[in-house]
């Protein structure tokens, strides 16, 4: 068993976000406005990194990154916060023209993943073929079955990440991640497709109490997959992170009310 696996990862939001740098290709989890690893988004952007490549089943992460000129590129299947439909300052920014946009079904979002957790250069899928993804996304190839069957794929590439950020309930001081809510969404994936991964949590337990909480099904992140761990109760929030907490409504909608600028000076304060 090797000392990475077994040494104690626990470190700061900002001391992850130092070992981050502009020009990056930074995965971010949860799904829209869900369990989204908004203190390692709020240390992010008190830095000064910029010019990033992220890919993100999106929420206000990209909204605010997007707000905030951080994005360079985005690699995505949607952007919303769920109970508002549209994410105000990604919409903003996408209609100005400020990033270049990936837009992908949700599936082969997830083969991406899956096939650089695999380390694979492609997987193939057959969600987008007979939609508009392939006009909007040129660069897209199909390859066909090699077998009798002779049936075409959409040659999904992998999503290589140099970086991820992802939320879960509990993890231990190694890395081990636990996702005690109803859905996991792909952070587990986020994770193996990333060069480095930062594990936000809303509590460090020991090991042995992660499986007294729940089924050790429930151990979504291995620790071989995670580089750093960050305690950060209340981590997602304004997002959801069931069953600890749900979304906060009130806030969401103070944040897709208010100009950027003003919404961010007050939230880049809190928690300094």
């Amino acid at each position: 068993m090797s000392g990475a696996n077994t040494a104690d990862k626990t470190m700061t939001a900002d001391e992850a976000v130092s070992r981050l740098h502009s020009g990056m290709t930074l995965g971010i989890g949860g799904w829209g406005s869900r369990r989204k690893p908004m203190a390692l988004v709020r240390a992010l952007l008190r830095s000064e990194i910029t010019d990033l490549t992220v890919v993100s089943y999106g929420g206000p992460d990209v909204g605010m990154l997007a707000a905030a000129g951080r994005i360079r590129k985005l690699v995505a299947a949607f952007v919303t916060l769920d109970s508002i439909p549209l994410e105000p300052n990604y919409r903003a920014a996408r209609e100005a023209g400020a990033f270049e946009l990936t837009e992908i079904d949700e599936a082969m979002f997830m083969w991406g993943l899956r096939a650089a957790a695999h380390r694979l250069p492609f997987l193939p899928v057959r969600a987008g073929l007979g939609s508009d993804v392939m006009r909007v996304n040129p660069g897209l190839r199909t390859v066909t079955s090699p077998y009798a069957d002779g049936e075409t794929f959409v040659a999904m590439p992998a999503l290589r990440l140099d970086a991820a950020l992802v939320h879960v309930n509990r993890a231990d001081r190694l890395g081990n991640g636990q996702c005690l809510g109803p859905d996991p969404y792909f952070d587990d994936l986020f994770c193996e497709a990333a060069d480095t991964a930062y594990l936000s949590c809303e509590r460090v337990v020991d090991t042995a109490e992660l499986t007294k909480e729940a089924a050790p099904q429930s151990l979504l992140v291995k620790r071989h997959t995670v580089t750093g761990v960050v305690e950060a109760p209340n981590g997602a929030h304004f997002t959801s992170c069931a069953p600890d907490y749900g979304r906060d409504e009130a806030a969401q909608k103070v944040y897709a009310t208010t100009p950027w600028p003003e919404f961010a000076a007050r939230y880049l304060e809190e928690g300094a």
